[in-house]
């Protein structure tokens, strides 16, 4: 075998080993969680009549799953929870701690029980 070829093959190795495993990672469960948290949040928040607009509604601010929670005060309080579980999900999924990730979406999916 040929030095290049030696060469060639190192540098295959090398770029194998160094690319990203998504095998291993959760972000299909966190999406997947996040896409029922959105809906549940959505159903919860229309079922209570109407409340009057936030400052952030006023000044024409789109809501988000996180303040559309944090409006249902004690109502939302189990939502707040496991959108800030899925938060710590997606820093665990990127630190690689599968264990941990799978941990915080499993506390995420019991609010949703």
């Amino acid at each position: 075998m040929t030095s290049t070829a030696k060469c060639r093959i190192s540098a295959f190795i090398l770029l194998c080993a160094t690319m990203p495993a998504h095998a291993g990672t959760c972000a299909d469960g966190i999406a997947q969680t996040q896409a029922q948290l959105d809906l549940a949040i959505e159903k919860d928040a229309g079922s209570h009549g109407w409340k009057p607009e936030s400052l952030s509604a006023l000044r024409s601010h789109q809501p988000t799953p996180d303040s559309l929670a944090k409006a249902e005060g004690d109502n939302g309080i189990g939502f707040t929870d496991a959108l800030a579980s899925l938060d710590r999900a997606r820093t665990a999924d990127r630190s690689g701690d599968l264990a941990a990730c799978n941990l915080e979406i499993a506390q995420a999916r019991a609010v949703l029980k």
